[in-house]
């Protein structure tokens, strides 16, 4: 049994096909099969069962079942040779789990992804793929034309999409694109990819994957009932609720909507990242979040969730966030030990022009004035102050940390709330501030803010 480690790495497309290394045809016996299954044992035997009445192969379990489930389907894969079961004790999804297999499994040349709830009626239908997908194209299968989100009703969308369900693809050439996602078609940002840069021919359209799709009273191969799986499970539970119900509405509105690979510092139970995805689905979120209570509730709103300490972060962490081009820490940078070294961290793996972008409460705010003339510096929770702080920040000391760290102001904005009680203190800030030859006026202002919203790029 092998463990799963979450990796990813950033790759740039080649958008000529004439420059992408050629895959040779190889035996049918010796090409790989990956299949992501969700709490259905019936389904992965019925899978592995058909499989093995015609083909030897290698095939890959990719798990994202409930570990009572898992527990069941673990045995069944030991009774088929050539089957590794890799469970991962919580709803991987499934362009994450391809995404997976893709990063962490070795697999080289051409390679066969089947949907869980797929049966193979005859022999021939890997063949047939392989007879169709030349040196240099990205796979061949069923395709059908979806919009811009992945939608496909009506079918008459600009975006030729391949479906996973049934595909046969070039790894090499898989790589060099967009990697699946978990959105509910895991190959849009792929298919957009290609679509764009006018390399639709890269994927192959084979009658017969469509039409056993839509016709099991005439199947020539396989047996696929569309969402075979979400009929046996009650769903894929994408949209489950969060846990929390408040969003930092601030730093939602400074999030950018282009971001590709989202790296999430702190993502607590994952109320931010789903509020984020309604907006913005098509995009890769991983949540680092220390407290494992928490991280498994951000599961269902992330892609990746990494139970882990971002200041202890080993190489699987930073290899799977290198590259992403949309860092978050919402309110998080004063609890860290050293926040020097991690916004180094971030700024060694940020995505050429990518954003960082936090909230920070200000230590300046008129209450913590308040309390110190008088010796009341109390940690509480909703505070300014929290007990989690290690570090406190003001407008200026928060973005001499990032100059120090090699990031530089792009946008951002103070969050003032509703206090009146703050007018009897303002014009004793003003006065002390002149006191020290400083700007009382813009002491009184820097006092307002509850907290500050931030944008940074690289300088």
């Amino acid at each position: 049994m092998r463990c799963p480690i979450n990796t990813w790495c950033a790759r740039s497309p080649r958008k000529n096909k004439r420059h992408i290394m050629q895959t040779n045809a190889i035996p049918v016996q010796d090409i790989p099969v990956v299949t992501v299954s969700y709490n259905s044992p019936d389904l992965i035997e019925a899978l592995l069962r058909t499989f093995r009445q015609f083909y030897p192969n290698k095939v890959y379990v990719i798990d994202g079942s409930r570990p009572e489930i898992a527990a069941q389907i673990g045995p069944i894969t030991q009774r088929f040779e050539n089957v590794e079961f890799i469970p991962f004790g919580y709803n991987i999804h499934h362009g994450p789990g391809m995404t997976w297999a893709i990063e962490n499994l070795g697999l080289e040349g051409q390679v066969l992804f089947l949907d869980s709830d797929v049966e193979i009626k005859r022999a021939g239908f890997l063949e047939s793929l392989q007879s169709h997908l030349q040196p240099g194209m990205w796979g061949v299968g069923g395709i059908q034309l979806v919009n811009e989100q992945g939608y496909d009703r009506p079918d008459d969308g600009p975006v030729a999409y391949l479906h996973p369900a049934c595909m046969l693809v070039n790894m090499d050439v898989v790589r060099q694109w967009p990697l699946p996602i978990k959105h509910g078609a895991p190959l849009i940002t792929t298919m957009l990819a290609l679509h764009q840069s006018g390399n639709r021919d890269l994927i192959g359209h084979v009658d017969w994957v469509k039409d056993d799709f839509h016709s099991p009273e005439a199947i020539h191969y396989i047996k696929h009932p569309w969402q075979g799986t979400v009929l046996r499970t009650g769903g894929y539970h994408y949209d489950l609720p969060s846990t929390g119900s408040e969003v930092n509405a601030h730093l939602l509105h400074f999030m950018p909507q282009d971001a590709q690979r989202i790296v999430d510092i702190g993502c607590g139970d994952g109320t931010f990242a789903k509020a984020y995805r309604a907006r913005f689905p098509i995009c890769r979120y991983t949540g680092i979040e220390k407290d494992g209570a928490k991280a498994d509730l951000a599961r269902p709103h992330c892609d990746y969730v990494f139970d882990a300490d971002m200041e202890l972060a080993d190489e699987r962490l930073l290899t799977h966030a290198a590259g992403a081009d949309c860092w978050v820490l919402g309110e998080v940078l004063g609890e860290f030990r050293d926040p020097a070294a991690v916004l180094a961290t971030i700024r060694r793996l940020i995505a050429p022009g990518g954003k960082l972008v936090l909230s920070i409460r200000n230590a300046q705010h008129w209450s913590v004035q308040a309390g110190l003339a008088i010796g009341d510096l109390r940690y509480r929770e909703g505070g300014i102050v929290t007990p989690g702080d290690l570090h406190l920040y003001t407008r200026g000391t928060v973005l001499d940390a990032l100059r120090q760290a090699g990031f530089e102001f792009a946008a951002g904005s103070p969050v003032i709330r509703d206090e009146p009680g703050r007018d009897a203190f303002l014009p004793a800030i003003r006065a002390l501030a002149q006191a020290s030859g400083n700007d009382g006026e813009q002491a009184a202002q820097d006092a307002l803010a509850w907290q500050y919203v931030i944008v940074a790029h690289l300088v």
